[in-house]
């Protein structure tokens, strides 16, 4: 926006005056305050998306092996698991790996509706992070059952990971992914319990075929 100074009257026998430099600098004060309106602006938009993050991040109940933890929708308990060399998942077919499967049994309930729960991760005690392995199906996995209200059903998840990934590792459960950002979505975290020794003793000793096959 420019600002326009109105002409001063000639005077008798002077020149006409000058424009006056007020008009220049009451611009440069306006610009000013435009800048700082949207670089405010602009912090603001920042903030929000922070808070949006903030407000996407789950909302994570912890326990440990045998425990029934409640996440307010649905329960979940880590039974046992075990490790091996191999999945025999057919009568024709057996998969193989140079690190481990790591075979985790688990039992889940909801509270008030059905639910499937999604295929967990596995956190490691460094932060890194296993899916759980596409290479058996999911629907020999705990996540293609119904978690009905009040009713404990059981099944299976499976990782392939290094042996190096199981000292202090968790298994982190939840519901399937979704296209809308639920605030605060629950999770379960289950600590396995493997210490240093336990992690080793573990590793050295898998299952050579560990079968899915129903007899």
């Amino acid at each position: 926006m420019t600002a326009v100074q109105p002409r001063p009257a000639a005077m008798p026998g002077g020149r006409r005056g000058g424009r006056s430099g007020s008009g220049r600098g009451g611009s440069r004060a306006l610009n000013a305050l435009l800048g700082l309106l949207l670089a405010g602006g602009a912090v603001g938009l920042q903030t929000l998306a922070l808070s949006e993050n903030e407000t996407g991040a789950p909302l994570t109940y912890t326990g440990a092996k045998g425990q029934d933890v409640d996440a307010r929708r649905f329960h979940v308990r880590l039974d046992s698991f075990s490790a091996a060399k191999a999945i025999r998942t057919s009568s024709v077919r057996t998969i193989e790996t140079d690190n481990l499967f790591l075979v985790v049994n688990a039992s889940a309930k909801s509270s008030l509706k059905p639910y499937h729960l999604g295929q967990p991760t596995l956190l490691t005690d460094d932060g890194h992070r296993f899916a759980a392995t596409d290479r058996v199906e999911s629907t020999a996995t705990l996540s293609a059952t119904w978690v009905q209200p009040d009713i404990w059903v059981s099944g299976r998840f499976f990782f392939e990971v290094p042996a190096s990934a199981l000292p202090g590792a968790r298994v982190v459960f939840g519901l399937p992914p979704s296209t809308l950002v639920e605030p605060y979505q629950p999770e379960v975290e289950i600590d396995l319990g493997l210490d240093e020794k336990a992690a080793r003793d573990l590793a050295a000793k898998p299952q050579d075929v560990y079968s899915i096959v129903k007899k």
